[in-house]
């Protein structure tokens, strides 16, 4: 066997994202040609305002690809001035004077390092949360139509993981959408309008850049070169530049942890509503998934709990993102720096999470008639809330309580305790029978259902989708 280390990194131990395209969005290669596209942002935006040849942003542009950079020298070297912009742009100007000679004179003009890493950050994030907003879109849709085709089918509402009342597993899956719809709209927010580049300088007041603007004679260079910067990345305009204003970082881990504890809520209930004594439904079936090494039988919720693995581990990466606020005077010494891996993980949990609420929702299995089967596991006794308001009138509200409580602690089955007990012998056991069927106690939850519904065509434009079939 070869014992020989290597540097991959095909996450062998990140089973949530590998393999799906947040993996590739993220990986190394992605990072480093990311740095090069904001390279080349510069040299054009430069260009355009007349401060660079066109030539030469021209032939930058063709020497930026990341299969022409050593990337494992690189990232060794990187450890020489703790970030690895330093070296990239030393390789990037080599690649340039292969080219043309001339033209490497205008790479990183008037550029710094944490100008190119932290646009190229922004750039990751957008090409991320693009995915993941599709991906949860196809979430919502396939939420949708289970919340519709199941509004009216019964099955018991659990509280402190009891029987509690009737519901309907529309109205479930209606919360369930509920909560995506809130995960679209904050990423949608985030990728449209909190992903600003970052274009300062050394210290943040664009010194170099309108030092090596003076020959241009250009009046407000530094707003016109922010703004055409930015378009050229596809990114917002920073008002100012954010060296140690680290909104945007804790902004996506704010924007990740919601989005990942809110798939991992419903991977929750499915763990729970797919248990072997519950069994009310089940993931969708693949080769070779949910298999155990050792025990034949077991069909494990893996797209579950590859969901619920991404919940408790994002939240923790975006707690250091926050803690990089604390960034002293104009650049960070360890702040910046401890932010880049774990905006990497908090970005591909994100990604793999979001691919996987997808499958899942899309190829969920519901068993109607093994919820039926368990609303009646108790006798009648979880529609006690509603016998205790139709009682009320005969018996007082706090007398009708203390009765049902009683029977529910009898030994025989609820119903047969109920239609014995002396103090409703006047009612008509017909009714009473009718008050036990859980069908006749779902309150609004069609109405609900409704509601969420409407949320979603409104919010997703898809007003002409017909859920029902």
């Amino acid at each position: 066997m070869n014992s020989k280390p290597t540097n991959t990194d095909s996450g062998l131990l990140a089973p949530v994202w590998a393999g799906t395209t947040a993996a590739d969005l993220t990986g190394d290669e992605a990072w480093l040609q990311a740095m090069l596209d904001v390279e080349v942002a510069l040299a054009r935006a430069q260009s355009h305002l007349g401060v660079i040849p066109a030539q030469a942003a021209t032939v930058i542009a063709e020497a930026a690809h990341a299969d022409r950079i050593d990337l494992p020298a690189l990232a060794a070297g990187a450890r020489g001035a703790a970030n690895p912009v330093v070296l990239l742009v030393q390789a990037l100007t080599a690649e340039v004077t292969r080219i043309d000679h001339d033209a490497a004179e205008y790479v990183h003009r008037g550029g710094t390092s944490q100008d190119i890493l932290d646009s190229a950050a922004m750039l990751i994030a957008t090409r991320v949360f693009t995915e993941i907003e599709q991906h949860l879109t196809r979430t919502a849709d396939a939420l949708a139509r289970l919340a519709d085709n199941h509004r009216t089918t019964p099955m018991a509402g659990r509280t402190l993981t009891q029987h509690a009342v009737p519901i309907t597993f529309g109205l479930k899956a209606a919360g369930w959408l509920t909560l995506v719809l809130d995960a679209i709209d904050r990423v949608h927010t985030l990728r449209t309008d909190r992903l600003p580049a970052q274009l300062g300088g050394a210290a943040g007041t664009l010194a170099s850049y309108l030092e090596y603007a003076a020959a241009a004679e250009r009046h407000g260079h530094a707003a016109e070169l922010s703004v055409r910067f930015a378009q050229e990345l596809g990114l917002t305009e920073a008002v100012v530049p954010w060296h140690a204003l680290r909104t945007p970082m804790a902004d996506i881990g704010a924007v990740c942890t919601f989005v990942t504890t809110a798939l991992g809520k419903i991977a929750l209930d499915v763990q729970g509503m797919a248990r072997t004594e519950v069994a009310e439904l089940a993931e969708p079936g693949a080769e070779g998934r949910g298999v155990s090494s050792a025990m034949p039988q077991k069909q494990n919720p893996v797209l579950a709990t590859l969901l619920t693995s991404a919940a408790r581990q994002a939240p923790l990466y975006a707690t250091v993102l926050s803690q990089a606020m604390l960034a002293e005077d104009e650049r960070s010494a360890g702040a910046w720096h401890a932010e880049w891996q774990p905006l990497r993980e908090c970005l591909r949990l994100t990604g793999g999470a979001a691919a996987t609420a997808a499958e899942l929702a899309a190829g969920l299995r519901v068993f109607p008639d093994v919820m039926q089967d368990n609303l009646k596991l108790t006798g009648g006794s979880i529609v006690s809330e509603r016998l205790n308001v139709a009682l009320a009138p005969h018996l007082g509200k706090a007398n009708a309580k203390k009765l049902l409580a009683r029977i529910a602690a009898d030994d025989r089955p609820f119903e047969q305790a109920l239609l014995s007990a002396p103090e409703l012998v006047h009612l008509d056991p017909a009714d009473l029978r009718q008050l036990l069927d859980p069908v006749h106690y779902l309150g609004a939850s069609e109405v609900l259902v409704d509601r969420v519904l409407a949320r979603q065509r409104k919010q997703l434009g898809n007003d002409a989708i017909s859920y029902r079939g």
